[in-house]
């Protein structure tokens, strides 16, 4: 390996990897000369993609809704190839949910996966980024979470917290060298998007929203937006006063029983 590619190599842990955006950004990740950990739930599929790059990819099964399967996996990776210099928290779960539908149990299981998930990464590597005083940890949120959106409330809901999340511990992370991020992806076709039953707008593939945030993670901002278009438009609901905004979100609205 030259010394330019020792400078330049990266060790990331990808937890969500073994999937759309996540398998895809693998990918990418590779391709640019780093080695990425990879962690889901399903071995095979990740034991499949690590036989493929066997020196760069290594197979890490967890289930981030356990501590401690999280902290084994953790474990693993270092003692093969030390603390990971970032941290990518992208296990997601999504179910659009309308109000003849509502269901508390929903909102628990995607809050338990998406949130509680990126809260148990965040302190499966916590003490070792701060005590390196080096290191970021990325969190995957959605544009969903800028502001509440119909049929989304589970899953928009828990987006909003990480974003929340992400802004709120991203000063102390800072002052202790250890950069926190958020990656707000708009729709991207995926087996979760495939539930949707309208049109989504800027929809792109995972091998491009993987490019974009490939490139995103070469920089240093907060926020990672793919793709950034349609991100962009999402950020400008926000701005709008709640009069305007929710007489645009009632024409999203279906027909009773359609």
């Amino acid at each position: 390996m030259t010394e330019a590619k020792l400078k330049t190599e990266r060790i990331y842990w990808l937890v969500g990897a073994s999937a759309g955006i996540g398998a895809a950004l693998t990918d990418r990740l590779v391709a640019r000369g780093h080695r990425v950990a990879i962690s889901a739930r399903h071995q095979a599929r990740l034991d499949e993609r690590a036989s493929r790059d066997p020196e760069r990819v290594l197979a890490l099964a967890v289930d981030v809704t356990d501590p401690e399967s999280l902290a084994h996996a953790y474990r693993e990776l270092v003692a093969h190839w030390g603390v990971p210099d970032s941290v990518i928290l992208n296990a997601g779960d999504y179910e659009p949910m309308g109000l003849a539908d509502f269901d508390p149990g929903l909102f628990e299981r995607l809050i338990r996966v998406n949130f509680l998930g990126a809260v148990n990464g965040i302190d499966t590597v916590r003490e070792d980024f701060i005590a390196r005083g080096a290191g970021e940890i990325v969190l995957t949120a959605s544009v969903a979470g800028y502001r509440g959106l119909p049929y989304a409330a589970p899953y928009g809901a828990s987006k909003a917290a990480m974003i929340n999340l992400a802004e709120s511990l991203r000063p102390e992370f800072e002052r202790a060298g250890v950069a926190m991020r958020v990656i707000n992806p708009g729709f991207v076709r995926t087996r979760l998007t495939d539930k949707n039953d309208f049109a989504m707008p800027g929809r792109i593939e995972p091998e491009a929203a993987a490019e974009l945030i490939a490139r995103g993670l070469e920089g240093r901002g907060f926020e990672i937006l793919a793709p950034r278009g349609f991100g962009w438009v999402m950020k400008g609901l926000r701005l709008l006063p709640y009069a305007l905004y929710f007489r645009l979100t009632r024409r999203m609205l279906k027909e009773p029983g359609a």
